[in-house]
């Protein structure tokens, strides 16, 4: 079974090394760069956003007890020990506890607003390397098909040979691009998704937080 799973991977490593070569090392190089780039973009997204959620729930179940027995410090030293945009609301919230209601929600907002910040960055870049990908594609098939006119307009003669020769070549880097932008857009797709979901959660959770807040003041 090992072997013959070595054999398929080796087939397709030989086939797209083939393709590669084919298409030209200078824009498949291009190509390959933008794939590697998007993807190290994906993979800090995905480690970050992992990272970022938390069971909201039970965190402030957790922080709603302590405020209940009137431990505020407990209460702020979990919000600054956890991490996480709800933490960090909480956290903030928690800070201006002694101010006005409408003081705490707009910072709570702000503070919203701030980690929604960070969980969007880099998502640009990703959707950069979606739209370069499949231009480099494009372009290097252009240039392919300007030198298949060149080698026909040296030979004096349209040949089958030299203008399918010529398009295959030509070709292969638009579908390296596409495949690259496809690959690409299913990963910044997941991760748009994900960072809605945190999001909704914060939203959410906010409110949960400035009820906490108005209850424990209203028991001191």
């Amino acid at each position: 079974m090992q072997g013959t799973i070595g054999i398929i991977y080796l087939s397709v490593f030989q086939a797209l090394k083939t393709k590669f070569i084919e298409g030209g090392p200078f824009f498949m190089g291009l190509i390959t760069l933008t794939l590697i780039f998007g993807l190290a973009f994906c993979l800090e997204r995905i480690i970050y956003l992992n990272l970022a959620h938390i069971p909201a729930k039970k965190f402030l179940s957790k922080i709603g007890s302590h405020l209940e027995k009137g431990d505020l410090k407990e209460a702020q030293a979990i919000s600054r020990q956890t991490r996480g945009p709800v933490a960090a609301i909480s956290s903030q919230a928690l800070a201006k506890i002694e101010e006005p209601i409408e003081l705490i929600d707009k910072t709570i907002t702000s503070t919203g607003n701030v980690q929604i910040g960070l969980l969007e960055k880099n998502l640009s870049w990703i959707t950069l390397f979606i739209a370069i990908a499949p231009a480099l594609g494009f372009l290097g098939t252009v240039l392919g098909m300007i030198q298949t006119f060149d080698d026909v307009q040296r030979a004096g003669d349209i040949t089958p040979t030299i203008v399918s020769a010529g398009m295959k070549v030509a070709l292969i880097t638009t579908v390296g691009g596409l495949i690259v932008a496809i690959i690409l857009q299913i990963f910044y797709n997941y991760l748009l998704n994900k960072v809605e979901n945190i999001i909704n959660d914060m939203e959410n959770q906010s409110i949960a937080i400035l009820d906490m807040i108005v209850r424990y003041k209203r028991l001191r």
